[in-house]
């Protein structure tokens, strides 16, 4: 079934956050960190590697949601006096406090990325780093990996540079505030460009054949021994933030290559057989997709705020499967080398504190730039990198899974024995009795099991609640 980004709120919900440890339990997710971890922690938290380059009078600013304190990139944006623009991209420096080798490196490899789960998050480093002295947080000094981009009129990338620093965030926005600042023409210049940059970045998205997926994120908000669900559509603030973050991976990805010796984020182009079932989704959704319509430019017409576009959305997450690592090194030609969805080469490069290859794709731009050798600890760990984030990514990819499971299993509990109005967006090749449907309201998608009638993929039906147990993790529906 689509996976959503999911948070939960609210001070009760006990029957869940029980079956949510369960499943950390059950999946082996990494609990406390050891004594030694936390101890270099402190001790690097005291006594990091300081850069000589002082940026502090760049007045950055961080886009993020709001309750959120690791914060890896901030900001700033401005006119190039001749035209064009001027874009200025700190990344938290994580090298600068982890010594490669040591126990906190050792760890970081252990856990790989940060894990997200509706009641709380599994942090890749300690929270006295991760939260504390490597985040930018706002009026405070910290080592960055600065970016400098000049663009062209169109947005185009013109020159590249990046290199060690010191910056100080001066604000802390979320993207409602700043959406609603630049709406409103109350958000300074800097915050403002953020939205020409970004619609000129989308622009050469739709012109190379790149698409980006509007996904809704979901919230369970836990209410006096039950639960309501709710979506938030993303906002064009979301978007543009996005945009940046492309453009800097992209960045990386060509500073490898021409370096002869990096690391891509890649992802083949799906198969024909993933096309045909998302239009076969299209048309259960009563999603227009005309034959001629390229799949990326079908989903740039499509609204998150719909319910049946999100449906969609959420199924479009399917043509990311398979993306991977494909490290290079002593110049050999990377093969893959494209990102489908970038539609170009790409890295995951801004990421560092949730994220474990990125720190080492930043230190190999830097190395690049400087046209120096990279590190002996980057270069030795490129072979593992793919093999490891993979088993990463399966671990984050299955404890959002269950999650949801168990969300929308403790959304329905109540409610087992009534029918709802849903529709039936897939039907199993093999077995016609079995299937899945997307509920009109809650927006909940399961799985639907007939004992007779084949389903009717595409029509809108009448379903009843079967299962719907938190601590069973699924929910089934059948037909009404």
């Amino acid at each position: 079934m689509p996976r959503r980004h999911m948070h939960m709120t609210g001070a009760d919900g006990a029957a869940l956050r029980a079956a949510l440890r369960e499943l950390r339990t059950r999946l082996e997710v990494p609990g406390e960190f050891p004594a030694p971890v936390l101890a270099e922690a402190e001790e690097a938290a005291r006594s990091p590697r300081l850069p000589d380059l002082d940026a502090t009078d760049l007045p950055l600013f961080t886009v993020d949601p709001p309750d959120s304190r690791d914060l890896d990139q901030a900001m700033h944006l401005a006119k190039r006096p001749g035209g064009g623009y001027r874009v200025h991209y700190a990344i938290a420096d994580v090298a600068a406090f982890v010594t490669p080798g040591g126990a906190l490196d050792a760890e970081a490899h252990r856990r790989v990325t940060t894990l997200y789960f509706p009641d709380g998050r599994v942090p890749l480093h300690p929270a006295v780093l991760s939260e504390g002295a490597a985040s930018l947080l706002p009026g405070l000094t910290r080592p960055a990996l600065l970016w400098r981009f000049d663009l062209d009129s169109a947005g185009r990338v013109e020159t590249t540079e990046v290199r060690r620093a010191l910056v100080r965030s001066r604000a802390k926005l979320d993207y409602d505030g700043l959406q609603r600042a630049i709406d409103s023409g109350t958000a300074d210049e800097s915050q403002a460009l953020l939205r020409d940059i970004g619609r000129l970045r989308e622009t050469l998205e739709q012109e190379r054949g790149g698409v980006s997926l509007n996904v809704p994120e979901q919230e369970i908000v836990a209410q006096n021994g039950s639960y309501t669900l709710a979506y938030r559509a993303p906002l064009p603030a979301d978007g543009w933030n996005a945009q940046i973050s492309l453009m800097t991976g992209m960045a990386a990805a060509d500073l490898m290559l021409a370096a002869g010796a990096g690391i891509l984020r890649t992802l083949p182009h799906a198969p024909d057989g993933a096309v045909g079932r998302l239009r076969r989704t299209a048309t259960a959704l009563r999603i227009d997709w005309p034959h001629h319509m390229p799949y990326a430019e079908l989903v740039r017409t499509l609204d998150p705020h719909l319910p049946a576009h999100a449906a969609f959305l959420q199924e479009c997450t399917a043509l990311l499967r398979g993306a991977g690592y494909t490290v290079f090194t002593g110049g050999a030609t990377p093969d893959p080398v494209l990102h489908a969805a970038v539609a170009a080469p790409y890295a995951h490069c801004t990421a560092p504190l949730r994220r474990l290859v990125d720190r080492y794709a930043g230190e190999l731009c830097v190395a690049a730039v400087a046209g120096s050798e990279p590190p002996r600890w980057a270069l030795d760990a490129l072979e593992a990198l793919p093999e490891r984030m993979a088993a990463g990514s399966r671990l984050a990819n299955t404890a959002e899974r269950e999650s949801v499971d168990l969300v929308e299993a403790a959304l329905l509990k109540d409610h087992v024995g009534e029918t709802f109005e849903a529709t039936v967006i897939d039907v199993k090749d093999h077995e016609p009795l079995v299937g899945t449907v997307h509920l009109e309201e809650p927006a909940v998608v399961g799985r639907v099991e007939s004992r007779s009638a084949r389903l009717p993929l595409g029509d809108r039906i009448r379903v009843r609640l079967t299962q719907a147990d938190p601590g069973r993790a699924k929910i089934l529906f059948a037909p009404a």
